[in-house]
């Protein structure tokens, strides 16, 4: 069998892998505790009319445009954001909140509040029957048509000071950023998808010159209250609307308004105008970049699937980086430049051309195939991706259902017994005390990526060096592992997540470490992490 040659230089490619990259939008306090989680997000579709003072939201389109209190997704109990905030900062998480800014916000929690009634506005393709809401429709009249509906129906109208008002109850209440307090702010979630998710009351598609308005008018409330928060946009949900600020066969003004713009591509319009708003007025409104990427191939938010389904899993993480990926899905048959995604590169690109010193996030995320081995070596490999690359903040989308819209069980409400958490632990826990993954990311390459990927890191807090390497095939593979730029002092210690054991990190017998490296096998479809300690 070939030797697959992996080299790790810890002298090379250099720079701190953030902390917040690890994070999640769903997690147990339990689970939070475990992996020392640094960052959860309040976010998705509800807490865009979330209104704080009565904690009282709207699902939108996720379930027919109800009314209702926001609660803990994992007990169904009311839950405040003031409650949600503490717990977090009981387990030492980062709070990433969603301030609402689309204009409206829920005026009740009562469930009996909804959109489109059939009694007012006429029969509709479906309704809420089920659930015991025979009234409550979808808003699609049987022409085909879209209802129009008066939004004050569900919401009332709410502008910046609605900013102002929260910001001055949460530094109140949990002191500035400065000192612990509420650290990043979101400017809203996924505008570019308002006119459908939130069409009951934001019909009209999203424009560049809205979300440059709205954003400097929120973001400027909250900064003004807290000049240390740090604050993301324009939070938008995938590949089409990077290019358009609203995109969609529902939305064919989305070109027009492009067209309006200089036909520049909408997020680097974004920046633009957001470094001139700094330029003319010496205030930053933006630090982070802030995009949600899901693999278009059919993959996210779904069961593993057979084996040509967790191959393209595997592949298609490279979407992420690799400049000569062409991506396997309606983005890769676009024509957009040759269909190659290499996502956090070109977020790059895009911030030092248009706004340098923006910092980079992917709040929203998904591979699928959690609940197997083959969506845990895809969730390692994300994370390395992300660290190697230099992302800064990373949220997986993990919304506790126990089925998917498919009607598949995925079983995300017990996301901290899938195999996927365990990826998460490799980085976070490995060792069952606390045990991570390195904070300074060093050079790592594989001669066959698609085999064995491998990443490295340094810890600071003891100089050990770390290497995570992922056997992405269905059988053993043996390697090399050069080792340069780092002096290791005696054996290291390995640490193993693989099939039958999905319940479990192992404790491997040490591996001997030479000056220059070592050689060893990898099993099939594993997660090995070796911690060498360091002579220096």
């Amino acid at each position: 069998m070939a030797l697959v040659a992996l080299t790790v230089d810890a002298g090379a490619a250099t720079h701190p892998i953030s902390p917040y990259i690890y994070g999640l939008n769903f997690a147990t306090e339990s689970f939070a505790r475990e992996i020392d989680l640094p960052l959860r997000r309040w976010g998705g579709n509800n807490t865009t009319r979330h209104n704080w003072q009565s904690n009282a939201t709207n699902h939108a389109s996720d379930w027919f445009f109800h009314n209702d209190l926001h609660y803990d997704d994992y007990t169904g109990l009311a839950e405040t954001a003031d409650q949600w905030i503490a717990r977090n900062q009981s387990t030492g998480t980062e709070s990433l909140i969603t301030m609402p800014m689309a204009g409206f916000l829920a005026k009740n929690g009562d469930p009996f509040t909804y959109a489109f009634s059939i009694k007012e506005y006429g029969a509709q393709t479906d309704d809420d029957g089920p659930d015991g809401f025979p009234d409550c429709g979808n808003g699609v009249l049987l022409s085909g048509a879209y209802v129009i509906n008066d939004p004050t129906d569900t919401s009332f109208a709410a502008d910046e000071s609605y900013a102002t008002s929260w910001m001055d109850h949460l530094v109140t209440n949990f002191g500035p950023a400065s000192a612990g307090g509420v650290r990043f702010i979101a400017l809203d979630n996924e505008p570019g998808l308002w006119h459908e998710t939130h069409r009951d009351i934001h019909p009209a598609p999203f424009t560049y010159d809205e979300s440059f308005d709205k954003g400097t008018r929120f973001a400027g409330a909250v900064k003004a209250k807290d000049p240390d928060v740090l604050i993301f946009g324009p939070v938008q949900d995938g590949w089409a609307r990077y290019f358009y600020a609203s995109e969609s066969a529902l939305a064919p003004e989305a070109v027009t308004d492009r067209r309006n713009h200089g036909d520049v591509d909408f997020v680097p319009w974004y920046l633009q105008q957001m470094s001139g708003y700094e330029q003319f007025n010496g205030v930053r409104l933006l630090d982070f970049l802030d995009l949600h990427f899901y693999p278009q191939n059919g993959e996210d938010q779904t069961l593993a699937g057979d084996s040509a389904k967790q191959a393209l899993r595997l592949r298609s993480t490279a979407a992420l980086w690799d400049a000569s990926y062409v991506d396997e899905s309606w983005i890769g048959d676009n024509g957009l430049d040759g269909g190659i995604v290499r996502l956090i590169p070109r977020m790059r690109d895009w911030v030092n051309a248009n706004y340098p010193g923006t910092r980079l996030a992917l709040t929203e995320y998904n591979w699928g195939g959690l609940e197997d081995i083959n969506g845990a070596l895809a969730q390692a490999d994300v994370l390395g991706i992300f660290g190697a690359e230099g992302l800064d903040v990373a949220a997986l989308w993990n919304y506790p259902a126990h089925t998917n819209p498919a009607e598949e069980v995925i079983a995300y409400d017990v996301f901290e017994t899938l195999p996927g958490a365990w990826a998460f632990r490799m980085y976070r826990n490995y060792d069952g005390v606390g045990g991570k993954f390195g904070d300074l990311s060093v050079s790592a390459n594989s001669a066959d990526r698609g085999q064995l990927a491998v990443y490295g890191a340094q810890r600071t807090s003891d100089n050990a060096l770390t290497v995570m390497v992922i056997n992405k095939t269905g059988g053993d593979l043996d390697a090399t592992v050069s080792i340069a730029g780092f002096a290791p002092a005696g054996a290291g210690g390995v640490y193993r997540y693989r099939a039958p054991n999905l319940a479990a990190i192992t404790h491997e017998p040490d591996q001997p470490i030479a000056a220059g490296g070592f050689s060893t096998s990898f099993p099939a479809n594993s997660i090995t992490l070796f911690v060498i300690p360091s002579a220096a």
